[in-house]
């Protein structure tokens, strides 16, 4: 056994045993943090603004601090980026992660000399409490690939800015440099293509034993790996321990990775975002991730169904519940305040907290009435496959509400399969009776013929591919949409497409 790993197993026992002190009081890190949060920004314009010193409970800080989406942000960050100081954190952010927005277009997320440990550290945290676990500390001996945004950056009034995966690549610590591929020369690659067969060049002979990514950007890796060498990713990298994910959901994805890797691979799931590093599978055992409540971050939690409302329920971790939809809203060391981050998430556990990630508070379809949600989808859609000599490669659902033929509207599953089902009739119908078993409300409106059943159609290879390249959106931490409540990507799907096979 080589040196590192060697030396990480008494770190890792110390991070194991912080984890466990905190994850066991989480209230009492959560009212520390706030307490601490807010105390530090009192001298900012925000804070002056919305009298932090004043602040001593979590209803004062309610009743002080709206909620805001990134539009309702953009003046502060505008004062940032014109130059000022102090505006809603002491000094100015050390970077901009800039991710992709709505009607703003592109969002400039800070990142201060303080929440940059929130990013870094907290994806360690995981990596090691994978390998204390599963006694795989061997991963220290191999190399690393990091499947990621370029690290290099842009100007934004002074201050770097670029996307997050890139600017972590600027923080990690020398030495770990050496087990991480790829090069910073191929990393800087625009062209996702390009980038991916460089990758594929410079990692085929390595002995890799971690790799890390998007799930749907890992695949197109191995896809490119396993087309050159003409064997299962794991005769290519024999000593591959794990894959490390997050940014969307895992199981839709696992079959098809699955069977490229020629085996079944332990994961590690990590729910990082530009707003923070927000959650990390902690164990192996149970369901969920634990959510990082003692990281600079004071988590407020809205019901989904509210968080349009004028003044909907605001809570902390005292008044959740286990299988309630909430959004998830941000406080944080970054200078981010009341921020509603745009994700739901559910709580699986609450000794400790746990959650799971349940989709976008845009990423739903209740054109009709239905209130689907894109956990439910992924979840009929991995139910389906099991026990189903099918593999699909990606999928959406999008409302089809015109028809030729005066029938009644539907939900329309757009489906790149890699192996099409034998029956696809059966296939559809287990597709619909499982969606009716997970909403009521699209169970009513099948029953009562306000909705048909369910029409999926195929779409030809690479369909999803295209269609992100088109977009401008191909690799990095680009995700697709499993729903949404309108038909504009599935009419931009099926003219990539050429329509259905």
């Amino acid at each position: 056994m080589r040196i590192k790993s060697l030396l990480i197993r008494p770190y890792a026992r110390y991070i194991a045993r912080k984890v466990s002190l905190w994850s066991a009081k989480p209230a009492e890190a959560q009212d520390k943090t706030l307490k601490s949060i807010t105390g530090i920004a009192a001298g900012t314009a925000f804070g002056k603004e919305h009298r932090f010193d004043s602040i001593k409970t979590y209803d004062d800080f309610k009743k002080t601090v709206p909620l805001r989406n990134y539009e309702q942000f953009v003046p502060y960050i505008q004062r940032v980026i014109n130059g000022e100081k102090n505006v809603l954190w002491p000094g100015k952010p050390l970077y901009f992660a800039k991710t992709s927005g709505t009607t703003s277009g592109i969002k400039y997320i800070p990142v201060t000399r303080d929440s940059i440990k929130n990013h870094f550290y907290t994806a360690q945290t995981a990596l090691l409490l994978f390998m204390r676990e599963a006694q795989r500390w061997n991963i220290m001996d191999g190399k690393m690939i990091f499947l990621s945004g370029s690290p290099e950056l842009e100007d934004a009034g002074g201050i770097p800015a670029g996307r997050l995966s890139g600017i972590v690549n600027h923080h990690i610590p020398s030495w770990l440099r050496g087990n991480q591929l790829p090069s910073w020369k191929t990393n800087c690659i625009d062209d996702w293509e390009t980038k991916v067969d460089r990758i594929v060049d410079e990692t085929i002979r390595q002995n890799m034993t971690l790799i890390s990514g998007i799930p749907p950007w890992v695949q197109m890796y191995f896809d490119r790996l396993v087309k050159k060498a003409g064997k299962p990713v794991i005769e290519i990298f024999p000593n591959l321990q794990v894959l490390v994910h997050g940014g969307v959901s895992f199981e839709p994805y696992r079959s098809r990775l699955e069977k490229s890797l020629g085996t079944r691979l332990p994961a590690i799931e990590t729910y990082p975002a530009s707003e923070g590093f927000i959650a990390f599978q902690d164990t192996a055992k149970w369901q969920g991730l634990l959510l990082n409540v003692d990281s600079g971050i004071f988590f407020e939690f809205v019901k989904a169904e509210n968080i349009f409302d004028e003044n909907p329920e605001r809570l902390s971790l005292r008044g959740v519940h286990t299988g309630v939809n909430y959004a998830i809203i941000v406080n944080s060391n970054a200078g981010l305040w009341g921020y509603v981050v745009g994700d739901t998430v559910k709580f699986v556990s609450t000794q400790p907290y746990r959650i799971t990630v349940t989709g976008r508070i845009s990423q739903y379809l209740s054109a009709f009435g239905e209130h689907v949600i894109a956990e439910e989808v992924e979840q009929a859609m991995n139910e389906a496959l099991a026990g189903e000599d099918t593999v699909v490669t990606e999928f959406t659902v999008a409302p089809s509400i015109s028809s030729s033929k005066g029938e009644p509207p539907c939900h329309e599953w757009l489906i790149e399969f890699e192996k099409p089902p034998a029956h696809p009739d059966r296939f559809s119908a287990r597709l619909n009776q499982l969606m009716c078993g997970k909403n009521i409300y699209y169970d009513d409106l099948i029953k009562g013929k306000v909705l048909q059943p369910l029409k999926i159609t195929p779409l030809r290879k690479n369909a999803f591919i295209n269609y992100m390249k088109e977009a401008g959106k191909l690799g990095g931490q680009n995700k697709v949409p499993h729903i949404s409540n309108d038909r504009k990507m599935a009419e931009e799907l099926l003219a990539v497409s050429n329509s259905k096979l």
